[in-house]
Order: C-alpha cells, then sequence, then structure tokens
C-alpha cells in the first residue's frame, strides 16, 4: 500500500532520474554490444528494461505522471512490433490500476468530506479499492437505499502533483518522443496540464456524467451510471459490472472485438451530437463490455466511465471536420486546402500545394472509404512511420501544418480512440457512423448526396463484390 508521495522534491527526484535511467540502459547496451551479443537481443533487453522503469515509476507516482502515462498506452500500437512487445504488458498496467491509497488515507477523506458518520450513508464499503487511477480510486460499496454504487475518492494533494509531475515531463519531453513515433509529446503534456482543474473538480464531473446518463438512459448500445452523490474529493456513482476493455483486447473473442470497436466509434461520434460533450479520456480502462440483459443475452454494451476531462461542444462536433472529410473522400484538393486554411490548419504566410495536402490526407482517413474497416497495428505503424520519416514527404508537409487550440482536444481523442481500435483489432462499419453523427460529413444538397454515394460505391471494392 502506498500514499500519493505529495512532497515535489521526491516526485521531481524520481522524474528526474528517468533520463538517466535511459542514458545509464543504453552504456549497459553498448558494453553488452561490445562483448559479442547481437543487436537485437540486446536492443529488446534495452526496451524491456527502459518500458519496466518507466511505467513503474508513473504508475507508483499516480498524479500527472500516470495520467501521461495513460494517455501514451493508447498509442502502443503505433510502435514497431520489436520495440512495442516489451512496453505492451508495461503499458497494460497503467490502464486498469496503480497501487492504492491506505485505508486510513480512504477513511480520512470520506470522514472529512462526508461527515463523521459517512459509514450510515452505506450499507456496505470495501475498503480494499476496486480500482486506481491517476488522482483517485474507486471503492464498491452499497448505497442507504440498496443501489450498488462506485465511491470514488480523490488522493489527497492531487493536484499539486499533478501539475509538478507535468512541468518535471515537460523538461525531459524529448528523450520521450521515441515512444511514439510522428507524435510530438511536449503539446500533449501541456494540453494535459491545461486541463488540471477540471479533472480534480469533481463537480464539473458529476455534472457531465449525469447528462451522459440520462441522454443514454436506456439506449441499447452505451451504458452511463448514474450519479448519486458528489462533494469536494467524492463522487458516488451507480456501479456497472462488465468485461474491462483491456481484457478484451488482451484475451476477447474477434465477435467482443468488433462489437466493442463499433460501439466505441459510435460514442465518439454520437456522444457530442447527443450531449455538447466529448469525453476526452478513452483508455481502455474507462470501458467495459455489458452484456445486454441479466442472462446475457443480445448485442453487447459499452459501459463509459469517468467524465473527469470532457470538451464542450454545443454544437456538436464542428461541421468542418464532416465537411473536410467528405472533401476529402472526393478528392477535391482546392476545396479542402482551402477550408484548412479557413479553419486555421495551414497558417496565412504558409503556401502548400493543394494536392500534396490530399495525398497527406488520403491514407489518414482510409477507414471512411469503405463500407467496413478492419484496424489493425500494422496500419497504425504504417501510418505513424509514413509521418515520422523525416526523408518522406507526408514528414515534410506534416511539420507546416498546424493544429487550432480549438481543435487540439478532438484531434487528441480521434488519434487515441483510433489507437485503442488498433489494439482491438476490430472491424469496423464506421463511415455509418459518419454518416449518422458527424455534422457536414454528408451533403445536405440532394444532388450533391446521389454523386457522393455514387462516388463511394465507385470507391469501396466491398460495393462492388
Amino acid at each position: 500500500m502506498s500514499d500519493l508521495p505529495r512532497k515535489a522534491v521526491t516526485r521531481t527526484a524520481k522524474l528526474a532520474a528517468l533520463p538517466l535511467g535511459f542514458a545509464g540502459r543504453a552504456t549497459w547496451g553498448l558494453g553488452k554490444r561490445i562483448v559479442g551479443e547481437s543487436a537485437e537481443i540486446v536492443g529488446r533487453e534495452l526496451q524491456q528494461r527502459t518500458a519496466e522503469q518507466l511505467f513503474k515509476v508513473l504508475g507508483e507516482l499516480k498524479g500527472g505522471a500516470m495520467k501521461f502515462g495513460q494517455a501514451l498506452s493508447v498509442f502502443e500500437s503505433a510502435l514497431p512490433e520489436e520495440v512495442a512487445g516489451p512496453y505492451r504488458a508495461a503499458l497494460t498496467k497503467l490502464q486498469e490500476a496503480a497501487p492504492p491509497m491506505p485505508t486510513r488515507t480512504v477513511h480520512g477523506v470520506l470522514t472529512e468530506r462526508l461527515g463523521e458518520d459517512w459509514r450510515e450513508l452505506f450499507l456496505e464499503f470495501e475498503d480494499k479499492p476496486a480500482a486506481a487511477a491517476s488522482i483517485g480510486q474507486v471503492h464498491r460499496a452499497v448505497w442507504h437505499d440498496g443501489r450498488e454504487v462506485a465511491v470514488k475518492v480523490q488522493y489527497p494533494g492531487a493536484g499539486e502533483a499533478l501539475l509538478s509531475d507535468l512541468t518535471q515531463l515537460s523538461r525531459f519531453a524529448r528523450l520521450l518522443g521515441p515512444l511514439i513515433p510522428g507524435m510530438d509529446i511536449k503539446p500533449l503534456i501541456a494540453e494535459l496540464r491545461d486541463r488540471v482543474s477540471e479533472e480534480l473538480d469533481y463537480g464539473l464531473e458529476a455534472q457531465a456524467q449525469q447528462a451522459h446518463a440520462e441522454e443514454f438512459e436506456g439506449d441499447p448500445d452505451v451504458v452511463v451510471p448514474a450519479v448519486v452523490h458528489q462533494c469536494d474529493q467524492v463522487l458516488v456513482t451507480e456501479w456497472i459490472d462488465g468485461i474491462p476493455l483491456s481484457e478484451v483486447i488482451a484475451d476477447g473473442t474477434q465477435e467482443q472485438r468488433d462489437r466493442a470497436g463499433q460501439l466505441l466509434a459510435r460514442f465518439l461520434f454520437s456522444g457530442p451530437a447527443r450531449t455538447g460533450l466529448l469525453h476526452a479520456d478513452p483508455h481502455p480502462g474507462n470501458f467495459r463490455l455489458l452484456p445486454a440483459d441479466p442472462d446475457g443475452k443480445g448485442d453487447w454494451r459499452l459501459g463509459v466511465l469517468d467524465f473527469g476531462t470532457v470538451d464542450r461542444l454545443p454544437g456538436g462536433l464542428p461541421t468542418p471536420i464532416g465537411d473536410s472529410l467528405r472533401m476529402t473522400l472526393d478528392g477535391d484538393a482546392e476545396a479542402v486546402y482551402e477550408l484548412l486554411r479557413t479553419e486555421g490548419f495551414v497558417k496565412e504566410s504558409i503556401e502548400l500545394d493543394p494536392d500534396a495536402v490530399l495525398d497527406y490526407l488520403v491514407p489518414i482517413i482510409e477507414p471512411a472509404q469503405v463500407d467496413a474497416f478492419t484496424f489493425s497495428r500494422g496500419w497504425m505503424r504504417s501510418q505513424a512511420a509514413r509521418i515520422a520519416d523525416p526523408r518522406s514527404p507526408a514528414h515534410q508537409l506534416g511539420k507546416q501544418l498546424n493544429l487550432p487550440p480549438a481543435y487540439l482536444l478532438i484531434h487528441r481523442v480521434t488519434l487515441s480512440t483510433i489507437g485503442v481500435l488498433c489494439q482491438l483489432g476490430a472491424t469496423v462499419r464506421l463511415r455509418d457512423e459518419l454518416e449518422e453523427w458527424l455534422p457536414g460529413f454528408v451533403p445536405e444538397d440532394p444532388d450533391a448526396y446521389e454523386e457522393y454515394e455514387e462516388y463511394l460505391d465507385e470507391e469501396d471494392p466491398a460495393a462492388e463484390a
């Protein structure tokens, strides 16, 4: 059992030791090569040792360190297979668990926030946590009215720890860059830091979760637990059972993988349209696969947890996203380029070749070109390699594109969701979800819609078959 290390000097020392550890292992690897061991064997041992140290430290510190680790974990599928293997097990550990708080600390928070008689609110309360995450842990209990509930208790000092960790991590972000080819780590850390105050506010989390719970009540595909009680540092919600998505990724059947992938895509695009909110923490620990009814019959449903980070989108996802996707599918390079300039993806001071921009985008939107697309680690790696290779035109062009602040969180959530779909190896009818939920993807003009359908039929080999 470990309490949250709160002293800045302690946390800073642990994080600061990571780059030194990386350097030390590189020296160790060189020594092994000198005495004749093969580069391949040494490389794998080096990656495994690095993974073990990195994610052990991130998990033990919880706070922003673990939050960063969870954000990285969904991009594991972008890593080359010879590198990803040693990382996969270490990354998965961060998706579901972390060392728990001592029982005395939990009881102290509950006494302070719910009162000396807090036990009277519960018929049962399990001291052993059911799950532990970056800023709090969850205990299973029975509310005084008989409902099974999840009691989320925030770690004392979590805010201070979050800010301290993310500040320290940003100082050596360059050293972490090779973990995810083609991804700039520093903006990810900056964006996580910007969300600290929201992440810590259980009042905002309760509002976002209840809005989803009410909208999806009775939904055949998505289950969101209702909020039962909320106060500072404590959030009580209804309990849901189910298979954690990390277990589906590890051992699920293809049917479970495909169903989970379809529902994950559906929730990504339907959530903003139905609630005006985007669930912005899509790592596997926040999802469960539930049977449709108590007898286990019918289609699986997706249980969604943890609404601590959301993007507020009152009109749903921005229409330019759907417009640009549709125009890219149509092959209209000039229209796509003009829209990207208007939205700030191409700065006014930069001139790019519209056809080159289209060539950059087309491979990325491959899942929307066909009726059903099988997401895979291989596909994700090919995309990451294409963009990460300094010699490739895609890399050179990508460096000149800009990501406007309004799209930053949407971009990260979309990439993260795609990362999970690739981990699942799911076959998903993504275009169905885009047509149903993404504003701008389907042309409003009936004639234009007919042309769009004809184009898709021509481009989709499955349609011809």
